[in-house]
This record gives structure tokens, sequence and C-alpha cells, in this order.
């Protein structure tokens, strides 16, 4: 998280050397450094579950307001209690760290890359559509298939199984359900083979909207087809 620079203290006498500004500023460096610890993971310096909720409240708040939908990324490294098991927790320790680095690399600065918890992991993406969420998520998968592990000359391949949900604002519930939606979907690509990533399907979230089923029959007449009205067919 990113901190505004803060103007130095003056000393009232001004004096270049001022034991008291020194230790002000000392403090409030230690403030400042404390606040961060309180919402970053130790382990892969990415935020922790703590602000992760806090972010996602604020930015599904932010989409009830602007109508710029919220994307939400939940993933989780395939077969990780193995890597533990035959490899050793330190050996663990680095596929966690490896997989936050590409992933901090794989989003954007306005985006809120977290460690859920355990080998879970979760990226907030503000002011962003079905299509660009299914984008980001796909080229961390990418991403962390073709980068292996190498430790002690041994190389290990990793690779993650991706939930995907957008908030648009008319949809009910609050960050939890959000969660526990991307969830169900990351639990159905570990079903389905992992390595991949799943979503709603467009449908579902059609199903939803107010609009009803003689509204789109007349909506995909006006386009003379019964399909891929949308823009985010692909």
């Amino acid at each position: 998280m990113a901190h505004t620079a803060q103007t130095p203290p003056q000393c009232p006498a001004q004096q270049d050397a001022c034991e008291i500004i020194t230790e002000l500023v000392d403090l409030r460096d230690q403030v400042s450094e404390l606040s961060e610890l309180v919402h970053t993971d130790t382990l892969t310096g990415l935020s922790n579950f703590r602000y992760f909720m806090q972010a996602l409240e604020q930015e599904m708040e932010r989409t009830r307001r602007t109508g710029h939908a919220t994307g939400l990324i939940m993933l989780d490294l395939d077969f990780f209690k193995k890597v533990n098991d035959d490899w050793g927790h330190d050996v663990g320790n680095k596929a966690l760290i490896l997989a936050s680095r590409i992933i901090k690399a794989s989003v954007r600065k306005m985006d809120a890359p977290c460690r859920y918890g355990g080998e879970e992991f979760a990226v907030i993406l503000p002011s962003t559509d079905r299509r660009h969420t299914l984008m980001v998520a796909e080229r961390m998968r990418e991403a962390i298939a073709s980068t292996p592990l190498t430790f002690d000359e041994n190389e290990l391949i990793l690779t993650a199984s991706f939930g995907v949900d957008i908030y648009t604002g008319t949809e009910t519930g609050c960050a939890e359900e959000m969660v526990k939606r991307a969830d169900s979907y990351l639990y159905q690509a570990k079903h389905e083979g992992r390595n991949r990533v799943c979503i709603a399907p467009l449908e579902e979230k059609e199903d939803r909207s107010s609009v009803n089923q003689d509204e789109k029959d007349a909506l995909f007449g006006l386009f003379g087809r019964s399909s891929d009205l949308s823009d985010e067919s692909y």
C-alpha cells in the first residue's frame, strides 16, 4: 500500500539539529511501518486477509455508487499438500513466495493482490469487467504453469486453479457472499481437472438481471441471431 509523503516537521527554535524533531520523525516512521505490517502477510509481502475483506467491501460500495464493475479472482495452488509432504515446508514456502511474485507482476498498481490463507490467494480488480477479469486470471494461470520453482538443482512445476466472480451492483449480498461465489467456481476448476479458470456462465448472470425472456427474444430478433449478442462472447 502506498503512503503519501509527509513534510518533515520544522524545529520551532530553527535549529539545524533538534533531538525532539528527530525523535518525532522516528516515531512517525515506526507508526507507518506498524500500520503496514497490520495489513501485510509477512511471508509473501502481499496484503493479508484482514485488508482483503476491508478492500473488497470498499470496492463493492464504489461499484454501487459508480456502476463500474469489480472483478474478484480467487486462486489456489494445486496439490500443495503434496509439495509440503514430498519436499518439506521450506520448499512449500518458496512456492508461495514464487506464486505471490507472479500474481503481483500480473496485475495493475490499482489492483489488490492478497494472501487469503494457506495456499489460497485473492485479487480484487477495481473497475474491471468480466472479459478483462478473465484475461487477468488466464494470464496468471499461464504464468504460474510456465514458471518452475527451482531449488537445490531441482525443478518443480506449479499450477493453480481459479474462480472468478464479477460484482456489477445488481447482485445481492455482501463481500463474504462474493467470496463464496468465487470460491465455488474455484472448486469447480479443481473438480474439472485443475489448472483452469472457472466463472458463472453468461446465461446465469443474465438471469439475475431485470430483462425477461420476451425482452431477450425481442433483442435477439433485432440482431437476427439467437446467441452471441453480448460483446463479452469470447
